[in-house]
């Protein structure tokens, strides 16, 4: 009986596809894009039925505005209770969950206690708010046969003569049962507030291994990335003392060295982390500072650097970066990357409230001055450093005509100046502003197409089958008090924000498609969302995990 339920199994197996539509990373995918590419649920037609599924409460400690991050979602994971779909939502107070993604319960939960021999900081603001302040990285899902799809778990360290490191001394992984292939136990990477780099086991959370040191702790850092068995992540702020840096540990490498680029400057904080190109080139942004490259001062600057040294391969800075710093005007976002007749196209923005188009083959051209294209402000006609320009990170899709297009969250009023073929009504709060690629005469240029609705401060979109589904956080975010002094700490931005609510548009004109209206209990502190198999999730300041999509007979 029994070896007639494996051999079951293994057909039911062998007849599945083996990929589903993951979401494994902040935006999807290591460009950054927000584009879920494998959805067959979602659609212009079927959006009209989507319903609140669940809403679960995770118990995660608040750190000033910061609760939840994430879900990602594994489809498929092959668990000694059956087959699973699972969310993976990490908390602030360095917990990580897992959520049976059809149940919206609870299928494990781990606390990583802390490692550092530097106390975890009793302080959190929104500026250094101390924990865990990065989305995880699932690992991508294996391929038949062997091809770079699926990195196998990190390579233990070897043991070496003399004294040893803790990160020397790692040991090896304890071996899996049921070999590789669709029965290869898949990692979820996470960061936590000391610095330690952890392997979980998606189906257990069991640790794979032992944390691995990675930054300083106390740090800021923002979203993981994994590509060819390196994990990326950024920092800004320099909270505890951390430099504000590009990161980089290669999961092959036996001595585990951390590699990092230093800005010499400004905070790399797109919330994103930094897009990682189809060469493997890494994108970031740097925020304010002193822009000086014969000093290795890159500040307000977008730059490119080598996959594996990190080493820096190009650059491009604003004209204006003076201005930029003067006003507190960051490039901010993390930049969206996609391919476009051989070679990468970047698209960056800032505080300002303009885009550029970047050519990979020459980021800035000879000066590292000049962009393919700089847009006209899109916003921000006030010069406000706080609530208006574009935050967080951007969004990318190609449509079915083979056409590119970009989307950028606008914070405050739309720039009168700015004008857009199709509108969908008022825009004095916030809007998503939707442009094309265009390239006439061998000049590239983003196009401005549509603005949406108006949304408090929305967050980067995520799109699928023509739909973009648009998150209206309600966060205030307003940072200066300028009649008691000081900056507004959580108390006051909690008490000042309004719930969030998602929206479907349709991804040609901006045209509002469906609203979750007043479902929502609570803001989303850079927000973000994630789509897979008919399902939009995203989480909120009051540590629940939201999941709308269509009911399915259990």
């Amino acid at each position: 009986m029994r070896r007639l339920s494996v051999s079951v199994l293994l057909l039911a197996l062998a007849i599945m596809p083996l990929r589903g539509a993951d979401w494994l990373t902040h935006s999807g995918d290591p460009q950054r894009t927000g584009w879920q590419k494998d959805e067959t649920k979602l659609s212009k037609d079927s959006v009209k039925n989507l319903k609140l599924l669940y809403s679960i409460k995770l118990d995660t400690k608040q750190r000033s505005v910061y609760s939840l991050y994430g879900p990602l979602i594994l489809e498929r994971a092959i668990t000694d209770r059956g087959f699973k779909e699972l969310a993976f939502v990490a908390g602030a107070n360095n917990d990580l969950y897992a959520v049976d993604a059809d149940l919206g319960k609870i299928f494990w939960k781990k606390h990583f206690d802390w490692h550092a021999e530097t106390p975890e900081t009793e302080q959190a603001n929104f500026l250094c708010p101390g924990g865990l302040t990065a989305w995880p990285v699932l690992q991508p899902p294996p391929q038949r046969g062997r091809g770079p799809g699926a990195p196998p778990p990190a390579a233990p360290a070897p043991a070496a003569p003399g004294n040893q490191s803790p990160q020397s001394a790692a040991p090896a992984s304890a071996p899996q049962r049921g070999g590789g292939g669709i029965f290869a136990i898949r990692s979820v990477f996470v960061l936590t507030g000391d610095g330690d780099l952890h392997q979980i086991n998606v189906n257990t959370g069991d640790a794979i291994g032992s944390p691995m040191k990675f930054l300083p702790p106390n740090g800021k850092p923002y979203s993981l990335a994994l590509v060819n068995n390196i994990i990326y992540t950024i920092t800004g702020q320099g909270c505890g003392g951390t430099p504000n840096s590009v990161y980089s540990l290669d999961l092959n490498d036996p001595t585990r060295t951390v590699r990092y680029w230093r800005s010499g400057s400004g905070g790399l904080w797109g919330t994103a982390g930094p897009a990682i190109g189809t060469d493997g080139t890494v994108y970031a942004e740097t925020g304010d500072g002193q822009y000086d490259p014969a000093t290795n001062r890159y500040a307000n600057s977008i730059v490119a650097l080598t996959a594996k040294e990190l080493k820096l391969k190009d650059w491009y800075t604003p004209s204006n970066a003076e201005w930029l710093w003067k006003r507190d005007l960051d490039m901010n976002v993390s930049p969206v990357v996609f391919p476009y007749k051989g070679r990468d196209l970047i698209v960056g923005s800032g505080k300002e409230g303009r885009l550029f188009l970047l050519d990979s083959q020459s980021l800035g051209g000879s000066d590292h001055r000049t962009p393919a294209f700089r847009s006209e402000l899109i916003s921000n006609e006030d010069v406000d450093f706080a609530g208006a320009g574009t935050w967080g990170s951007l969004a990318s899709w190609e449509d079915a005509q083979g056409a590119r297009w970009v989307l950028a969250p606008v914070w405050g009023p739309k720039h009168p100046n700015a004008k857009f073929a199709l509108t969908n009504g008022e825009t004095n709060v916030g809007t998503i502003a939707a442009f094309k690629v265009e390239e006439r005469n061998n000049r590239l240029s983003l196009t401005n197409v549509w603005t949406s609705r108006n949304m408090v401060t929305p967050a980067a979109p995520a799109i699928a089958n023509g739909v973009v589904f648009a998150l209206s956080t309600g966060e205030w975010v307003r940072q200066a008090n300028d009649r008691e002094g000081g900056l507004y700490q959580a108390d006051a931005r909690v008490q000042r924000s309004a719930p969030a609510v998602l929206y479907a548009l349709d991804a040609t004109n901006g045209k509002e498609l469906w609203s979750s209206g007043n479902q929502v209990t609570s803001f989303a502190h850079n927000g973000a969302l994630s789509i897979a198999n008919g399902r939009v999730y995203f989480t909120t300041y009051d540590n629940t995990l939201y999941c709308f999509g269509f009911p399915m007979e259990h």
